[in-house]
């Protein structure tokens, strides 16, 4: 009876002891599960050009999404070199990145990082300027780029009854390149509107300074100039002013930037399509959070532009982003 007492005893310590390692193994499970939900995503942002001001507040409508989840962002400047985009995307998937947000510095060279990203499972929110490539992107947000050209022509032609038209684009910036087709195609048929000049001009305020110089220092005559972006546009402002020719010239950028609308106040600038950064870094980020929680998420996703001119400038803010 004795030895039959012993073995029932025996039983229950083993019993209690199972149970006790498997209640203590499922809250160590759990504890572990929970911590890895908690633990901080992290993200990476990559621009063509930080030495544009468009990109930093897009780049902060981003980061505000991601700060408010607990999350952080890895932002990253090429200044305008793709080799080292490419360089500073690898540099990311090796840094444990969930998701990349891509602004690229050439539409077509930007493939090699795409594909890198495909193979490590890395999805890509393209921001801003599409790339080539599409398909290996989960997502394209980015402003309605060929209305924004088309906005300048027609704000052009309301104003004058011919011209001579200079164009300053950057060829491997699909923004710019849509903004000029939206811009050509709506005076395309209209022999009183000719594009008598059109040049690369990079994107930034001192490329397009050196490049409008050498147009004006050419001795060619010409009524508009249509810049891809702010930046070139103001860079023509800067080389026509220095040759005092601004009071003649109507002059067209995209962006609404602060110096933008500044020189629609001063008179410089004739007029900016607006765009919305700081919205469109927010809707980027939302979107990368749905799809990183398995949601289905938009493919392609248009942030609408508005053209400002001297007629509605009180409608916005001079001194910030629309």
């Amino acid at each position: 009876m004795i030895k039959n007492l012993n073995k029932k005893l025996l039983i229950i310590i083993v019993v209690i002891f199972v149970t006790f390692l498997i209640v203590f193994g499922y809250i160590n499970i759990f504890t572990h599960f929970e911590k890895s939900n908690n633990t901080p995503r992290k993200f990476g942002a990559t621009y063509m050009t930080m030495n544009n001001p468009y990109f930093p507040i897009l780049n902060g409508g981003i980061n505000e999404i991601v700060e408010s989840n607990g999350d952080y962002l890895i932002t990253r400047d090429p200044a305008q070199d793709q080799e080292k985009q490419n360089s500073q995307i690898y540099d990311m998937i090796e840094e444990g990145v969930e998701a990349i947000f891509l602004n690229p510095v050439d539409w077509k060279n930007v493939k090699p990082a795409l594909i890198a990203c495909k193979e490590a499972n890395i999805p890509v929110f393209n921001v801003d300027t599409m790339v080539y490539d599409k398909e290996y992107v989960v997502s394209i947000i980015a402003s309605d780029n060929y209305n924004a050209g088309v906005q300048c022509a027609m704000d052009m032609m309301s104003k004058l009854d011919s011209a001579d038209i200079v164009i300053l684009d950057q060829p491997i910036i699909n923004s710019i390149t849509q903004r000029i087709q939206g811009f050509k195609d709506t005076i395309r048929g209209n022999d009183n509107y000719r594009v008598i000049i059109q040049r690369a001009a990079g994107g930034e305020l001192e490329i397009a300074m050196e490049v409008m110089n050498s147009i004006i220092e050419s001795g060619v005559s010409f009524d508009v100039v249509m810049g891809g972006n702010d930046p070139t546009a103001l860079g023509a402002v800067a080389a026509l002013e220095s040759h005092h020719m601004t009071g003649d010239i109507l002059i067209y950028g995209v962006d609404g930037s602060p110096d933008g609308k500044m020189m629609i106040k001063e008179g410089y600038l004739e007029g900016t399509s607006a765009q919305y950064p700081r919205d469109m870094g927010k809707i980027a980020a939302e979107v990368a959070y749905a799809y990183l929680n398995g949601e289905k998420v938009e493919r392609n996703i248009v942030v609408p532009v508005k053209l400002i001119t001297r007629d509605n400038l009180h409608e916005f803010t001079i001194d910030g982003w629309q």
